[in-house]
């Protein structure tokens, strides 16, 4: 901890991480974006770069629980006919991956109430943790992801997921706006695109802390005192 003009500021991973004020934020490890057989690998889009993180991303999500820090699993919804997107965030959706794709069209994914929705099955949910359903890139926009951080006296925010450069980033940046610690655990999160993947982890370095999940781990492991869950702070229910 240092001082800065009479304020306290975490200075050490120690502090940045306590269990006692992190949540644990997971980003779009949605069907639709991360497995072979749905919307995205059906569209041609590379996808190679997310089965090798997923074993790591369940390992730290389980010594989350374990440690009783809130895990909250942010997904990307859509509506129908387009009903909650604006001209211009069609023409958002339209312009990812054209090169991949060919002419501008939009880009079909995460559907309300559609198998590809749905969380991967190997991060499915468990009792205590929350889902916060997200209409834009970032999980605080038009969402009650703020409220719900602030409600269990939460301090830091340690982002994953997927797309690094797109919502992932986009979370991690609205975390910061929001006066909250953002820690990236650099090999917990993926893209589609790995230049963009390196480009975006590069520019977080300068921004956030930005660390191995392996350290984070490591800090979580002296708050493990029961089965996973027994100590978890967060109530069992979707959020929206």
């Amino acid at each position: 901890m240092v001082e800065v003009d009479g304020k306290q500021v975490f200075s050490t991973l120690d502090e940045l991480v306590d269990p006692a004020h992190t949540a644990l934020v997971v980003v779009d490890m949605q069907r639709d974006f991360c497995s072979a057989g749905f919307s995205f690998a059906q569209q041609g889009i590379d996808i190679s770069m997310y089965p090798p993180m997923v074993p790591r991303l369940v390992r730290l999500v389980d010594g989350a629980r374990s440690a009783g820090i809130p895990v909250i699993y942010i997904m990307m919804t859509r509506l129908p006919d387009s009903k909650i997107e604006s001209p211009a965030q069609l023409r958002f959706t339209m312009r990812l991956h054209f090169a991949t794709r060919g002419p501008l069209k939009p880009l079909q994914y995460t559907m309300e109430g559609s198998e590809g929705q749905q969380i991967i099955p190997e991060l499915s949910p468990k009792p205590g943790d929350v889902v916060v359903r997200k209409f834009r890139s970032s999980g605080f926009w038009g969402t009650n992801l703020d409220m719900l951080l602030r409600s269990n006296a939460i301090k830091s925010i340690v982002v994953t997921g997927v797309t690094t450069e797109g919502c992932v980033e986009s979370t991690a940046r609205d975390g910061l706006f929001n006066d909250y610690y953002v820690i990236v655990p650099e090999d917990c999160v993926a893209s589609d695109d790995p230049a963009q993947h390196d480009a975006s982890l590069l520019l977080m370095r300068h921004r956030f802390d930005v660390v191995p999940s392996e350290e984070i781990l490591d800090r979580w492991a002296p708050a493990v005192t029961g089965p996973p869950g027994t100590a978890d702070r967060s109530t069992a229910s979707p959020a929206d």
